[in-house]
Order: C-alpha cells, then structure tokens, then sequence
C-alpha cells in the first residue's frame, strides 16, 4: 500500500509463476515502539478516513443480513459501527468484506501484504462457489488421489468423484492476496501494520484501543499509531496477538514443515491432477506426509505435534518416500507454521472475537483450515452486522456470542469426529495399515468426498453402513493384533 493525502492505494502488481526464496524478515516491536514518542491516533469522532474506491475485481452478491433482531447496544449518532479485523489470511479477508458490505466501518490490519504461508493449499469445492472464487486463482483440480501406506501400499482415491468435481489446489500468495484486494473494493480500508496489543476499557466505557506500527509507503521501521474502534475480529492466526491480549488460553499445536520443488515437466504432467498423502511412523508419529500440485512446482511436506523437534528428521523421510517421483527437482522455497491443533478456551471476550487459526479451527486427521478460516470470519462478521442492525448501534460479548453458539452448533460433531480418527488411526503403523485400507472401499471413498467437498454428512444407506462398521472394527482389530505381535517379536 502507498498512502496519498491520507488515502490508501493498491498497486497492481502480477502473480508470480514460481514464489521468490526469500526469507521474511520480522519487525522488531522494541525498535520501532522507540522511534516515535507519541503516537499518532485515529479517533472515532474525527475519522473520515473511508479509503480508495477501486474498481471491483468480480461482483460478489450482497451478504444475506437479517436485522429483525434487536441489538443490545445503544445507537450510533452520526457514524457507522467500527471494526477491526486482525489478520489478512481467509479469515480476516473475508470477515473484512462482510463487515464492508454490512455497512461497518472496516479496517483490515495486515504486516505482510505479500504472505506465502507454509500450507498445503488445499480447498474444497464448495469454497469456490461459496465465496465465489474466480478460476485464475486455483493452481490445480485434483480429481485423483493416492494413500500411500507404512509399507508403501498405494490405494487410489477419487474413484466416486463425477467429471465436474474435485479439489482445488492454491497458492495461498495468490489466495489471500486476491481475497484482501475484493475486501478493499467493496469499502474495507487495508493497512499494513503490526498489531502490537489492544487496550479494553469494557463495555460502555467507550473504545477500545489498538496499537499497531504502520508500515505504509514501504516503511522499513514502523511508525508507533493508535486506534479507536468498537469491536475487533482476531484473524491473525496461531501465534494470536489478539488471543494473548484476551487471555484466551493456551491450545496444543502442530508444526508443519514444507519445501516446495520444482521438479522436471514430465514428472510435472504426473502431478498434474494428482496428490499424494503418506502415512508412516517415518513421516511423522501423528499425522500424514504430502505432496500436492501447485502451478508449476509441488508442494512436499509434513507435520507432526509429539516430536516437533524432530520435524526436519521426518520431512527428510517424506523427500525420501518420494524421491523417484520428484527426482531433479529444486527446492525453491522452505516454509513452517506452527497449526493450532484445537479451539481455544476462549474464543469472545468482551467485544473481541478469535476466529481461523487464531481461534483454533484447524481439524485433526485431515489438518484442513483454510475452508473454516473463511467461514468462521464471515459467520463471525455477520453476527456483528445482524447485531448492528448493519453498524447502526453498538454491540456487546452476548452479540459476539451469537456467532460462537452458531459455529459450534454447525461444526462441533465435525471436529470430534476427526479428532477420534486421528487417535485411532495414526497411533501406529498397523493401525495406518488398516487406514490406508479402509481407503480402498468405494463407499468409504464416496462418504469422505462428499464430505470434504461440500461440508455436509449426507445420510448413507444403512447396509452400507453397517458394513462399514464391521469392516472398520475388523481393521482396527486387526491393526491390534498386528502391533502386538510386534511387541512380542520386540520382546524376544
């Protein structure tokens, strides 16, 4: 962003091919707090600060608001309900243009405008209708998929998937930056700035008040500033600011590590429409290894939560597991992100909202987010649109709870579901043995696709169903009597 007479700018700037190795370089906080004494403030009274209107990069339908119910608050003379979103991922970007189109006065706060966060990219197929994603944004259509077991047994996926379905394979770059660009057409003020705390002087107290270092006009230093707003969406991700700053307490967390390879054209054109996922003690004691399609390299990873400290040990054996299908490639790019691994404790406080990583919204088994980051930050925004009577009077924490009670309601069984298959599928080699053949069963392929691409449980036919409770109990039997023997051969 460049500022001009206190308007915000975008410059056009076009997606690269293949990402830049580079390493990011983090703000220093002490630095940049020392190099003004007193900060510059934007006060709610004072603030005309609307931004630049750009033209629209696609037409997005109007967020569907029902404003019968009454809001807590008292009215807003004169102005419109401010909101800060924290955060440009999914999340943040999407609540941003909610809250724009709601009417609110928005302010999205983003440090790094040009992110590749370290993320397999994947997204599901009804994300692209749902949010209205345009084609040129998505790498790849994976249609097939392989599960690629302990002892090297490879199950192929996707068989059940009709022509016009698959999974989108993104570079988060070009994602997101696509995602804040729509934000900012349709009224959402972008600011490149650190979030530094916030102070919460509690409801009907008057604002709350941000502190944040602003890097506009490609500031190196950030310039120390505050401001005022009435309510702040938490969209900035594990490692949250905004959950430090609300007590929202502590939650177990993944690390993923990932290196993306360019790799020769013909084992590119093997990848084309493919992604692989291996499981194995090798790869990781708790999760699954991946190589997933992107424009024109792939994306190889892994993660793990027990033995972090062993992440680039099992990365290592994910390169190796995967050696002759990428051999010749260049790695062009290493990335690791800490990914939460549960919600947090806390999730609202007061008028502070958590959603994406920041809250938690990260499922077991699959390690899926992306989707949730969007949902949680749209299903977050529009409870405070609704609850404004679309930014017309205040709202409060049991407005913001609207939301929570929502999200919980729609998702809870989704993440419970998920975290019993992660600990009864990946505690040991037989038991991903069994797994990876349980993913050989048509209608097992059917439910899990459906599920996935359009986040429904779509009701089975009851036989089916019952023989995939016998076959998925004889599975995890037989995964047991496996990993006893083993024991016992150990033993001796």
């Amino acid at each position: 962003l460049q500022t001009t007479h206190g308007t915000a700018v975008a410059r056009r700037r076009s997606y690269p091919k293949t990402p830049v190795n580079k390493t990011d370089k983090m703000a220093s906080a002490s630095m940049t707090m020392a190099t003004a004494p007193v900060a510059r403030t934007t006060s709610l009274k004072s603030s005309k600060f609307h931004g630049a209107k750009v033209a629209p990069v696609r037409s997005v339908k109007a967020a569907a608001v029902d404003t019968g119910i009454k809001a807590a608050g008292k009215p807003l003379d004169g102005r419109k309900l401010r909101v800060a979103v924290i955060g440009g991922g999914p999340a943040g970007a999407c609540a941003a243009e909610t809250l724009a189109k709601g009417g609110c006065e928005t302010f999205l706060i983003e440090r790094k405008m040009d992110n590749c966060k370290p993320c397999g990219g994947a997204i599901p197929l009804c994300m692209v209708g749902e949010f209205d994603l345009p084609e040129e944004i998505i790498d790849r259509k994976v249609t097939k998929m392989k599960m690629i077991s302990p002892s090297n047994r490879a199950v192929d996926v996707g068989q059940t998937l009709n022509d016009k379905e698959y999974i989108g394979m993104c570079r988060r770059e070009v994602m997101d930056d696509f995602l804040r660009k729509r934000a900012k057409s349709l009224g959402t003020n972008l600011v490149n700035g650190l979030f530094m705390k916030l102070d919460d002087p509690g409801q009907g107290n008057g604002p709350i008040t941000i502190h944040y270092n602003d890097y506009e006009v490609d500031a190196k230093v950030g310039e120390p500033k505050t401001m005022e707003v009435d309510v702040i969406i938490g969209a900035d991700g594990a490692n949250s600011r905004v959950a430090k700053n609300i007590d929202a307490g502590e939650y177990d967390y993944a690390i993923a590590f990932q290196e993306r390879i360019k790799i020769p054209d013909e084992k590119m054109e093997y990848y084309k429409d493919l992604a692989e996922m291996y499981v194995g003690d090798d790869v990781s004691p708790d999760f699954y290894g991946w190589v997933f399609p992107k424009y024109d390299h792939v994306a190889v990873g892994t993660g793990t939560v027990v033995n972090k400290t062993q992440i680039k040990t099992y990365q290592a054996a994910m390169r190796k597991r995967a050696e002759e299908k990428c051999a010749g490639g260049k790695i062009i790019r290493v990335e690791a992100h800490p990914i939460p691994e549960h919600p947090r404790p806390r999730r609202v406080q007061g008028r502070v909202a958590l959603v994406g990583d920041a809250a938690g919204y990260v499922t077991k088994c699959s390690g899926e987010g992306i989707y949730f980051a969007a949902k949680s930050g749209r299903m977050a925004a529009e409870a405070v649109v609704e609850r404004s009577q679309n930014g017309t009077v205040e709202v409060d924490e049991n407005d913001l709870r609207v939301y929570l009670d929502k999200w919980d309601r729609k998702y809870w069984a989704t993440y419970k579901v998920l975290d019993i298959l992660q600990k009864v599928f990946y505690r040991s080699n037989p038991a991903r043995e069994a797994f990876v053949e349980m993913c050989a069963d048509e209608y097992v392929q059917k439910m899990t696709f459906d599920s996935y691409l359009y986040k429904t449980v779509v009701p089975g036919n009851p036989l089916d169903d019952a023989k995939l409770l016998v076959n998925t109990i004889g599975s995890i039997v037989r995964s047991t009597a496996m990993r006893q023997a083993g024991k016992a051969q150990v033993n001796m």
